[in-house]
């Protein structure tokens, strides 16, 4: 056996491998999704079908638009309220803190609660925002209402915060490591040209950390929009999104055939988010080229 030949063969032997988990993990997951959502439900019992009636009811069903406008809506104020809280810190940490071990242990403190149950994150902020939690005992100590407020959970809002409170580390991380790889003499070049700070961080911080932003806001995006477990904790009766109802199909109503095409559904609306994401940060890169 030649050298050629002997180079083939470890390549296969280590592309089998990844190949195979690949397919059984992902791929099989999804093409049986798939399959069963052309299936026909006559309950107790879901027949193997090539019928479009699945997809029919989610066009023709209002209350689905409904959930999935919904969903869409909670996802994008997460992933913005997101940004807004990572792009400081992740600038400060790649700009103003100048030790690195500093710098090594916010980072570490950033991403430390992603070692802590998601369940407990979420009730923390159920205990936070309840009507005997912290932030109700602080405005009444100052006054600003007399008795608990009810308001602050079991809402759209209560949602928004917990989820951006979650997912904000996986927008920190690639912000972060955009913001880090900028080199620090171009900025200092614009600088000495004459801009100021603001001028600066518009026409060079900002346009190369594009790509980091974009990489966060699909991470903080695809999560938001397949969470089933804020809107149960701290979301109320009105806030369900397409992820409870696909959880909802499975469970309760036993309609695998509607749950596996509200689930083709979800998938393509996070394939189609990704591939946008994708195609952004190329034109941002031909255009700094």
């Amino acid at each position: 056996m030649n050298h050629k030949s002997r180079r083939i063969m470890n390549f296969w032997a280590l592309f089998t491998g990844p190949a195979l988990w690949w397919g059984t993990v992902l791929l099989v997951p999804y093409v049986l999704m798939l399959s069963v959502s052309f299936y026909s439900r006559q309950f107790p019992f879901h027949i193997p079908d090539f019928q479009f009636g699945n997809y029919a009811l989610l066009l023709q069903d209002s209350q689905y638009y409904d959930v999935l406008l919904r969903s869409l809506k909670i996802s994008l104020a997460v992933s913005v309220c997101a940004f807004l809280l990572s792009y400081p810190l992740a600038y400060f940490l790649a700009f103003k803190v100048r030790s690195g071990r500093l710098r090594l242990f916010l980072y570490a403190a950033t991403i430390v609660p992603l070692w802590v149950s998601y369940l407990l994150r979420a009730y923390t902020w159920k205990t936070i925002l309840g009507s005997e939690g912290i932030l109700n005992s602080f405005l009444m100590w100052i006054g600003l209402i007399d008795e608990p407020s009810t308001i602050l959970l079991y809402n759209q809002g209560a949602m928004v915060v917990t989820m951006a409170y979650i997912f904000t580390p996986f927008m920190v991380m690639p912000i972060y490591a955009s913001l880090e790889k900028i080199p620090t003499s171009l900025i200092e070049a614009s600088k000495d040209l004459g801009a100021g700070r603001f001028r600066t961080f518009l026409k060079i911080t900002l346009p190369l950390s594009i790509p980091g932003v974009l990489a966060g806001f699909t991470f903080t995006f695809g999560l938001s929009i397949g969470d089933f477990i804020s809107p149960v904790l701290v979301g109320g009766p009105y806030s369900n999104m397409i992820s409870n109802v696909i959880a909802t199909q499975f469970g309760m109503a036993m309609n695998w055939p509607l749950g596996s095409a509200l689930g083709v559904v979800l998938l393509f609306i996070v394939l189609g988010i990704i591939t946008a994401s994708d195609k952004l940060e190329r034109v941002g890169r031909l255009n700094l080229g």
